[in-house]
């Protein structure tokens, strides 16, 4: 193994974790990133992933950035929800506790969301914690609806068996199993382009067969009656959107949707020859839209700007 795949391999060093705490009680599992003071981003991963997911960007926004992120539940270190524990709802209470335990009051960062983390965004857009904290958004790999019915996943002509064999996938229990050959094949064609590296295929197995069974099983049925249209238009804030070309789980129709339906969309970027997992297939792309979004909306007292202006226009 190489130096730089060692160093790539090790997990970026938190300045602080703590655990946050729930609308329903829930325990939240947090780290922040980078020096105190600098312009805030935060990122929320996706299904079956975990704060390990976006190890690129903390590495390069940590050194003028403070960065927050967190385990969504049932993943990394926050522990599994009750039954009612899983819904959009429950996603939307978890990021408004995160942001107020992290951010001063008023402070602007800004949101990033990956697939379910994306989906997050979507459904905590009215909030009053996303009004306050948010000054741009940077949607990558999401649908806001009809997940099962688009997805690409499964070889067949798209109808109602497609969909109902994509939801009995989402919804599986059986257990992923061990990270060799045949299940980084299988999550290669599944979720990630024909060309990506092989320690990126093995870094993204790793993540997502950690997952625990139950926590995916929750989430991925949560995932197959997703319908956040409404809650999409309620999210006010400037928003980038990033799509692979070759996404198989949330194709790029999803991103053309929601460019289309934003109140404030800064228009979509879409990866040729990138998959689902955008932010480890091409983090290069993700951290610099990231920096570029912080540059245009973010001053370095975390006061938004352009964000503000806009939400006084809309109010008006």
């Amino acid at each position: 193994m190489s130096r730089l795949t060692q160093l790539a391999n090790t997990p970026p060093v938190p300045v602080r974790e703590l655990d946050v705490v729930s609308a329903d009680g829930s325990r939240v599992h947090v780290e922040l990133h980078g020096p105190e003071g600098a312009p805030a981003v935060v990122l929320a991963h996706g299904w079956t992933c975990n704060t390990r997911f976006w190890d690129a960007q903390v590495r390069d926004l940590a050194a003028d950035h403070r960065v927050v992120v967190y385990d969504q539940r049932g993943h990394g270190r926050t522990p599994e929800a009750g039954a009612a524990g899983y819904s959009t709802r429950a996603l939307a209470d978890d990021l408004e506790a995160v942001l107020k335990a992290t951010l001063e009051p008023g402070q602007k960062a800004v949101l990033g969301g990956h697939s379910m983390g994306g989906m997050t965004l979507m459904a905590a857009g009215g909030r009053d914690a996303v009004r306050e904290h948010g000054a741009a958004v940077l949607l990558c790999s999401t649908g806001s609806s009809r997940l099962t019915a688009e997805s690409l996943v499964l070889p067949l002509r798209a109808g109602a068996l497609r969909t109902r064999m994509t939801a009995a996938v989402l919804g599986a229990r059986a257990p992923l199993g061990p990270v060799n050959a045949v299940s980084k094949a299988i999550l290669k064609y599944a979720t990630m382009g024909r060309g990506s590296a092989p320690e990126r295929v093995d870094s993204c197995a790793r993540i997502v067969h950690a997952c625990p069974t139950k926590a995916r099983v929750a989430w991925g049925q949560v995932l197959a009656e997703l319908d956040l249209e409404a809650r999409l238009r309620e999210l006010r804030l400037p928003t980038a959107v990033i799509a692979g070309a070759d996404d198989r789980l949330t194709p790029p129709v999803h991103a053309r949707a929601i460019e289309a339906a934003l109140p404030h969309s800064l228009g979509l970027t879409e990866l040729a020859g990138i998959g689902h997992m955008t932010p480890v297939e091409a983090p290069e792309v993700v951290t610099a839209k990231l920096r570029e979004l912080v540059t245009a909306y973010v001053t370095v007292e975390g006061a938004g700007s352009t964000a503000e202006a806009v939400s006084e226009e809309e109010v008006a």
